[in-house]
C-alpha cells in the first residue's frame, strides 16, 4: 500500500458525515493499512492530498458553547443519558482526530523513515479503537431510549485540534497527552457513580474504555519521545512550552497517576502546573 492511499483513506473518514459512515470508514481504514501494509518513506515523491480541516459530521448534534452544555445528576436516566452523549461526542471527535493524524502527519519529517510505518500503525490503530467506543456507547444510549445527536455538544475537541494543525509535536501535546490523558484522570469517578446509581452496563462499557485510552496516550507520548530524541530536546521541558503555546487553560489535578505511568507521561510532565 502507498502512502497516498492510506492518507486518503483517512481523509474518507474525516470526510464521512454520519456515525455509521464514519465507524465504517475508520475500520476501513485499519483493514486497508493492516492487509497492505508497506514501508514508507518522507524522501519518495508523493502526491499532496488536501486535508480538510473540517471533519464530516451529521446535522445533530447541534453545537454549542461549552457553557451552554447543561450538566444533570446521575441520580436520573436523563443525568446518565447526558454523560454518555458527552462522551459519545468525544469519541466521535476522537475517530476524527485519529484519521487526521494519519492524514496530516503520517509523511512529516519528524517522524524517522525506519518507523513511519509503525507510526502510521499506531494511528489507524487508535481510530478503529475510537470508532468501536463510539458505538458502543451510542448502543447503550439507544438502549436508554435516546442516541447520538439527540443533545447539544461543543468542538472544543476538535478546536483544539485544529489549533496544532501544522505541528506534529503540537498535536501529539494537546490531544492524547493532555486531552485524552485528562480522560484518564477523570473517567474512573464517572465509573464509580455509575455503579453507585446501578448502571453497572454503562460502567462496563466506560471500564473497557479507561483501559484502551491508556494505549492511545501511550502512543501519544511515544511519539512525542521519538521527536525529542532525534531532535535533541529536553521533553518536560519542551512539553510544557508547547503546552503554554497551545493549549488553552491549564492541567489540574486530581491525576490518574497510576494509569498516566502507565501510558509513559512522567510526573514531571504535569507537576507544578497552574491550577
Amino acid at each position: 500500500m502507498t502512502v497516498q492511499a492510506i492518507r486518503a483513506a483517512a481523509i474518507d473518514v474525516l470526510l464521512a458525515d454520519t456515525p455509521s459512515l464514519k465507524c465504517s470508514a475508520a475500520h476501513r481504514l485499519l483493514r486497508l493499512w493492516a492487509t497492505g501494509k508497506t514501508t514508507v518513506s518522507s524522501n519518495k515523491k508523493t502526491v499532496d492530498i488536501a486535508v480538510p480541516n473540517t471533519p464530516g459530521r451529521p446535522l445533530r448534534p447541534a453545537l454549542v458553547n461549552p457553557r451552554d452544555v447543561k450538566r444533570r445528576r446521575l441520580g436520573s436516566v436523563e443525568g446518565r443519558i447526558a454523560l454518555l452523549h458527552a462522551i459519545a461526542h468525544i469519541e466521535f471527535n476522537a475517530i476524527n482526530l485519529a484519521a487526521d493524524m494519519v492524514a496530516r502527519f503520517a509523511m512529516n519529517r519528524r517522524i524517522a523513515d525506519a518507523v513511519r510505518a509503525d507510526f502510521i500503525t499506531d494511528w489507524v490503530s487508535v481510530c478503529d479503537d475510537e470508532a468501536r467506543h463510539f458505538a458502543m456507547i451510542n448502543t447503550r444510549l439507544i438502549e436508554m431510549g435516546s442516541k447520538y445527536g439527540d443533545l447539544p455538544a461543543h468542538n472544543g475537541l476538535w478546536d483544539a485540534a485544529l489549533s496544532t494543525k501544522n505541528d506534529l509535536a503540537a498535536r501529539l501535546v494537546v490531544a492524547p497527552m493532555v486531552l485524552e490523558a485528562r480522560g484518564l484522570d477523570v473517567t474512573p469517578k464517572m465509573i464509580q457513580n455509575l455503579q453507585k446509581f446501578g448502571d453497572d452496563a454503562s460502567a462496563t462499557i466506560l471500564t473497557t474504555i479507561l483501559e484502551e485510552e491508556i494505549a492511545h496516550v501511550a502512543a501519544g507520548a511515544h511519539w512525542f519521545s521519538h521527536i525529542c530524541k532525534n531532535e535533541k530536546r529536553s521533553e518536560s521541558p519542551y512539553f510544557r512550552e508547547l503546552l503554554a503555546t497551545h493549549f488553552k487553560g491549564s492541567l489540574k489535578p486530581p491525576f490518574n497517576e497510576k494509569a498516566r505511568e502507565k501510558a509513559g507521561l512522567p510526573r514531571t510532565f504535569y507537576d507544578h502546573q497552574p491550577c
